[in-house]
Parts: C-alpha cells; structure tokens; sequence
C-alpha cells in the first residue's frame, strides 16, 4: 500500500525529553534524582496525566506524602521547559523536507494537556502537524488500542497509508495490529531507511 502520510510520537521522536535533566539542577547528587524519579514522581504516576488527570489533583496525595519535596513535586509542571532540550538529531529536518514535498504529518502522543501548550511554542516544527491525537485529551494512552481507532477516525487515510514513528515497541506492535504501518525510530539513519524503504528516497538525503 502507497505511503500517503507519516504519524509522529512526541516524546523522544522530536522532543528530546527526559525528566532526570531538570531533575538534576534541583537535587545535589545523582542519588537524591534517582530516588526521587523512582519512588516520588514516577513513571507510572506520570502515566495519569498522559490518560487526562490535571497535575494539579494528581500532584496533592504526593505533597502530603512528602512534604519536604514539595517544590521538587509541583516542579513536574512548571519546570516542563527544563526537561526537555530541543529536538531529536536529525527529525526536525525530516519533517520540514516532507512537508516541502506536501506530505501530510500526523502527531499521536502520550502527553498531558499541560505541557501541549509549550510543546507547541517551543517547537517550530509542530506548525507541520495537520492534527495532533493527545491523549490526555482523550482519555486513553498508547498501546491501548481505543487510542488507535480514535486515531484513524481523525485522519483522512486509511491505516495501511499512514507510517507512524514511535520509540517504544509496544505501541509500534499494537498499531501494526490495528492496521497502521509503523516503525520503532532508533534515530536519523532508521528513520532515513524506513522513508527510503516507502518510496520517498529523496526523503534519506536531508
């Protein structure tokens, strides 16, 4: 089936992301961020504001808790710019060198609603997307497959012509499931390859 469209994740794709960066200034020593990462402010406590939980709410059982981490734990929020330092090598390039060609550009993401509003400032190659699938907006995250029907409900392809870029290979898994062409992004040269490997060969040369 004829590539007709390309489906980015956010996070890790085109947004280099990674909490331990703003953790980092906040705490004295690489101990102090890995406690607080594991057992504070969690991945999986993160997870909720992916599936729509306002940080506001999800953060209070967790100031209770720890009282003294107060300023580390509201942080999450205000200090997103923080945690992220501009793009992913070499997709940024892809993206403008696709749109120049008028190739449709998706984004699906597990992202809080908090954070959508810099993400779209911070980030000029967002101005690419022709919509942006969030799921805290809908109310369920990636791999869940209800993520995926609400994804093709929205955009104007069939599955099988969208190519969608995530890092993580459960969600890679349950979108070739439901239908979608999808590759695990490793990098630039992956990303080249899988480009190529659809038809846009140009697309490998940016």
């Amino acid at each position: 089936m004829t590539t007709r469209a390309v489906l980015w994740d956010l996070g890790n794709v085109l947004i280099d992301w990674s909490p331990r960066r703003l953790y980092e200034k906040l705490f004295r020593t690489p101990e102090e961020v890995d406690q607080f990462l594991s057992e504070v402010c969690t991945m999986d406590w993160h997870a909720a504001h992916d599936r729509g939980v306002s940080m506001a709410e999800n953060r209070e059982p967790l100031i209770e808790a720890h009282p003294h981490l107060e300023d580390a734990i509201r942080a999450w929020e205000s200090g997103f710019e923080g945690m992220v330092d501009g793009t992913v090598d070499g997709t940024a390039e892809v993206m403008d060198a696709l749109a120049g060609q008028g190739v449709p550009q998706y984004a699906l993401t597990n992202m809080p609603a908090e954070w959508m509003e810099p993400v779209n400032r911070l980030y000029p190659s967002m101005r690419h997307m022709r919509d942006v699938i969030v799921s805290a907006h809908e109310g369920v995250i990636k791999p869940d497959r209800k993520i995926y029907e609400i994804t093709a409900a929205r955009l104007p392809h069939e599955p099988g012509e969208v190519l969608f870029f995530d890092d993580r290979e459960s969600n890679v898994l349950a979108a070739r499931d439901f239908g979608f062409d999808a590759e695990i992004f490793t990098g630039a040269d992956s990303l080249h390859t899988a480009l190529a490997s659809r038809g846009l060969p140009s697309l490998a040369r940016v």
